[in-house]
């Protein structure tokens, strides 16, 4: 309670004397300070009101990794599973109690000498903790209050002071909402111990278990040896790295959009439940428009509120592809002028309201995930992959199946259906995008659909008919990514799961059920295909880990949207018009989902290297077929079909303009009436033959 009534001043803030309290210190400033065990950087002054205190340093990494295992240690722990590894902040426990992945460090004694230790590495300026209960569905296990302690060689420890006494901190009344704590004075050294004083506690039940993160500004060392520190921090491309609010987003969205007004385009898609609009940024060098044979892209972002890197990484993109555009990156350009991109960076702007308003480190591992009226969107699309497999299971004739375009069943509509979902489906369904992909946070990992299992088990491999390219595409972004996260095959897990076993990509179904997902919609209702990109363990990174966030995944960005240029394309005309023609059904053999031309007759069919036959369909049309060869260039084989309308469709056409009939209809309707005629007098003959013998019975 006293810390609260004290406002924080850091060291910049002293020099630059905001406050006026130039001429109060006294003895003791800053530039008195000797060089001791600990070096004091901060005053403290009691003011009328109390203000809000945050550390202007950042977090060391215990939950983005950052603090690696070797740099954890405890005075004990009960089992591997429970060891001083697994106290990072808002880590999840894997579902089986007492497995290698639980949810917090837990010591093997109940007891006030345990503790938790950090390992900066290097001389660091702590200035404060947060801290976390136990993440399980089987105990309750919290730490109440704690001390903290600092030293330099683990040898000789001094404690966090409150004035004259040792500093007992509040920690935690839950298990999952963080609590943090700034230091009085913030301290100067290479370790810090989190030392537990009370605990919840029900008889035997009850241990001391905790999930940490500190604060700290690591100090300069020339002499350091260890290779984690020349790792870059920052990026060398000019972007604006922070986290953006919705007014911040809307702001630099505007300014994108003036510095490349001739490739890019804002437009809403709708409405959140809180007015809030969707905002998408197109780019394009013609924006705006759909052109003939140019495929549409798709980032979508933020549809859980708290998974914020993806948000921050589309407005880094719309930047990044603007400002290089100017430049004359040939890579850059040729993108722009073939393909028409669409990101969304917040889909749920409502959720990210409410986690940014608690901030990066304090808004836990669920506040703001769900839309205002509590909607997991992720779930919230038209199942209707149980639409395809009853249909399958009812149908004996399998050549009545529909494997594609299936519609949104009536009850849907009925059904709570959050806002933000129904500006999302309307979007997918007027502009026929081709790829896209939508970006979460929590774990490293690609998956690809179906996400929902056909049994609903909780998790079983569950295989789309184009299984090979949707592995190819989370290969895609999976393997393009910075040799530090994803690809890393010496990185530990996030969580509860070791996506490594599967090189950081899995079908979805495999990893945990989600009916109705926007991935499964996508692929059976529209030409889109889609893949989910897990970007980072840590759901609402900090701030000063975004440029090198933004250097992780900006090959995988560019690389993933490239892949909208493989397989073929083309366009389907009317061999007598030219007309393209729309709603025409692109099949390839062997794999049983087709797609549809669009408004112009133009289609794309995204397929992997190889020799596929080919065959377009249309109402009033006859098919047509050939053979079309996917090479293994970066841009698609064209594959155009002309179709011939049927004789009665060509009659109907001919007639309904008036127009005199061509001398090949009139022998073909010449030929249809005679047909006709005689189909007519068989039948009749039939009828009066039977009409006779059934006369010459009676008699």
């Amino acid at each position: 309670g006293q810390q609260q009534q004290r406002h924080i001043l850091t060291h910049k803030q002293l020099e630059g004397d905001p406050t006026g309290v130039q001429g109060k210190r006294g003895k003791g400033s800053l530039q008195e300070m000797p060089s001791t065990f600990s070096i004091h950087l901060c005053y403290f002054y009691i003011l009328a009101q109390p203000l809000l205190v945050v550390s202007e340093c950042p977090p060391l990494g215990l939950e983005s990794l950052k603090v690696k295992d070797t740099q954890l240690r405890a005075s004990s722990y009960k089992r591997r599973g429970l060891g001083p590894h697994r106290g990072r902040l808002n880590i999840q426990s894997g579902i089986e109690d007492g497995d290698i992945y639980d949810g917090a460090w837990c010591a093997q004694y109940r007891d006030k000498k345990q503790w938790l230790e950090v390992d900066a590495r290097r001389l660091t300026r702590f200035t404060g903790v947060i801290l976390q209960g136990r993440n399980s569905i089987w105990s309750w296990d919290i730490v109440h209050t704690y001390k903290v302690q600092f030293s330099n060689d683990t040898l000789v420890w001094k404690p966090c002071m409150n004035g004259t006494e040792e500093a007992i901190f509040e920690g935690n009344q839950d298990a999952e909402t963080p609590v943090l704590a700034l230091f009085n004075t913030s301290t100067v050294a290479r370790y810090i111990r989190i030392n537990p004083q009370s605990w919840y506690q029900n008889g035997t039940k009850g241990h001391i278990c905790l999930r940490a993160e500190v604060f700290g500004c690591a100090l300069s060392d020339p002499n350091s040896i260890y290779p984690w520190q020349t790792e870059p921090t920052e990026s060398k491309d000019k972007l604006d790295f922070r986290h953006h609010n919705y007014k911040e987003m809307r702001k630099l969205m505007k300014s994108v959009q003036e510095e490349c007004p001739d490739i890019t385009r804002i437009y809403s898609i709708g409405k959140s439940y809180m007015g809030l609009k969707l905002y998408v940024m197109e780019i394009s060098d013609n924006p705006g428009k759909h052109e003939l044979g140019e495929p549409e892209f798709r980032y979508v972002a933020g549809m859980h509120g708290n998974e914020v890197l993806g948000r921050e990484l589309l407005l880094n993109l719309m930047q990044y592809i603007c400002q290089e555009y100017k430049r004359g990156d040939q890579r850059i350009v040729h993108l722009v002028k073939e393909t028409r991109i669409h990101l969304l960076p917040s889909m749920n702007p409502d959720g990210y309201e409410m986690a940014f308003k608690k901030g990066s480190e304090l808004a836990g591992w669920s506040l703001g995930r769900y839309s205002y009226e509590g909607i997991d969107m992720n779930h919230n699309f038209a199942d209707l992959n149980s639409v395809m497999w009853t249909a399958i299971e009812l149908e004996t004739d399998r050549s009545k199946l529909i494997n594609h375009y299936f519609p949104i069943p009536e009850q849907y509509t009925t059904e709570e259906v959050a806002s933000e979902t129904r500006a999302v489906i309307s979007w997918m369904q007027n502009i026929p995008f081709v790829l896209g992909a939508n970006l979460h946070g929590g774990e490293l990992v690609v998956t690809y659909p179906y996400d929902m299992t056909r049994d609903w088990a909780p998790r079983e491999h569950t295989p789309t008919a184009d299984e090979s390219f949707f592995r190819w595409l989370a290969v895609v972004y999976a393997s393009t990514n910075q040799v530090t996260v994803m690809s890393n095959h010496d990185r530990r897990p996030c969580h509860n799961k070791d996506f490594l076993r599967y090189n950081n990509i899995i079908n979805g179904a495999d990893w945990h059920n989600v009916p109705g997902s926007m991935n499964d919609f996508s692929y059976l209702h529209t030409n889109c295909f889609e893949v989910t990109v897990e970007l980072s363990c840590d759901k609402f990174p900090h701030a000063s880990e975004l440029p090198i966030e933004w250097e992780n995944n900006r090959e995988s960005l560019l690389t993933y949207m490239e892949q909208v240029h493989r397989g073929i394309k083309g366009v389907v005309r009317d061999k007598d018009t030219g007309a393209g023609i729309a709603d025409a059904v692109i099949k390839v053999d062997d794999i049983n989902h087709h797609i549809r031309s669009v408004a112009d007759g133009d289609y794309w069919r995204l397929l992997n290297p190889g020799e596929y036959r080919v065959t377009a369909t249309a109402e009033g049309y006859f098919p047509s077929s050939r053979t079309c060869q996917v090479m293994y260039d970066h841009y698609p084989t064209i594959c155009d079909f002309r179709l011939t309308k049927m004789p009665k469709e060509r009659l109907k056409e001919l007639l309904m303009k008036g127009g005199k009939l061509p001398k090949d209809l009139q022998l073909r309707l010449r030929q249809l009436r005679m047909r006709k005629l005689r189909v007519t007098t068989k039948a009749i003959n039939r009828r009066r033959a039977a009409a006779a013998a059934k006369r010459a019975k009676r008699v």
